[in-house]
């Protein structure tokens, strides 16, 4: 991954023949793509620094197409750049040479580690042996941040002028063993929606219910609301709608060895039943005017 990388080997969009409904889908932590040149500037081995990939999310939401949505996924990954971030979420300790003045240096992510660039994977593992330089950083924030988003907006805009509204699905992978603040769930899937900042309450309490009705536990906004994709895009008084998707990797892949489970295709399809009737909810049962409007 370098300047020569062309846009098609950083991510690429999954287009259905026809897009026949108001969705966009967006998987941009499950690339898994690692240049020589990155692993060797890592001081973790090469399963460990997948700890913290979306483990398979671009391949669980493979069916979208079908359903009539494009997606969006990243190749490069979660640990390289994090495109789930603002631009400028940088961390001064990383680099050779200073950042530039509009850098975002005091955010609570990039203390935890987790800027743009960030310094660690999951369990707090450093990713780089040491410092490099800062202009390498900015590069990644020019050749692939910048040209992710655009992709993205154009896919949001595309959908918002053909159907009148768009709602955004960004799809992620949590730990299985994340629970709910003061409970001992430990829930398959969560539902981000900004606290009702990011899409409409209908929509998302309607996913909440699908999944449920599925036989899933689903928690909404806690410990995960969305992050900045979701809180970037979501503008449902314009009928831009943005839901987050966490879901429970212990469902489908061993987290040890990283390996798919051998019920991941029946959870594919599952998810797939839970996609096609909320598509059918916004279609059919939900007003796109309403929901354009609320």
């Amino acid at each position: 991954m370098s300047g020569h990388d062309s846009d098609a080997d950083l991510f690429e969009v999954r287009e259905p023949e026809i897009q026949r409904i108001p969705f966009v889908f967006n998987s941009p932590h499950s690339g898994r793509r690692y240049s020589r040149t990155f692993l060797e500037q890592s001081r973790l081995d090469a399963l460990s620094i997948r700890r913290s990939e979306d483990h398979y999310v671009d391949e669980l939401f493979h069916s979208v197409t079908d359903l009539g949505a494009p997606m969006l996924l990243a190749h490069f990954p979660r640990a390289f750049l994090d495109v789930n971030r603002e631009p400028y979420e940088l961390d001064p300790r990383m680099f050779d040479g200073a950042l530039p003045p509009y850098a975002n240096i005091g955010s609570m992510r990039v203390a935890g580690g987790l800027g743009t660039v960030p310094r660690l994977v999951a369990e707090n593992m450093d990713i780089y042996k040491g410092r490099f330089p800062v202009a390498e950083a900015l590069e990644r924030v020019e050749t692939i941040y910048k040209p992710y988003h655009a992709c993205l907006r154009r896919l949001i805009a595309r959908t918002h002028v053909q159907f009148g509204l768009s709602v955004l699905i960004d799809c992620h992978s949590m730990p299985g063993n994340i629970r709910v603040a003061g409970s001992s769930q430990r829930p398959d899937f969560i539902i981000g929606d900004r606290y009702g900042t990011s899409a409409s309450s209908d929509l998302s309490h309607t996913a909440v219910s699908l999944l449920e009705e599925l036989g899933f536990s689903v928690a909404r906004n806690k410990p995960y609301a969305g992050g900045f994709i979701t809180e970037h895009y979501g503008r449902p008084a314009r009928g831009l709608h943005a839901l987050q998707i966490e879901i429970n990797r212990s469902l489908y892949v061993d987290e040890v060895t990283l390996e798919k489970k051998p019920q991941f295709r029946l959870f594919a399809e599952a998810l797939h039943a839970f996609l096609r009737a909320l598509s059918l909810y916004v279609e059919k049962d939900g007003d796109a005017a309403a929901l354009a409007a609320e």
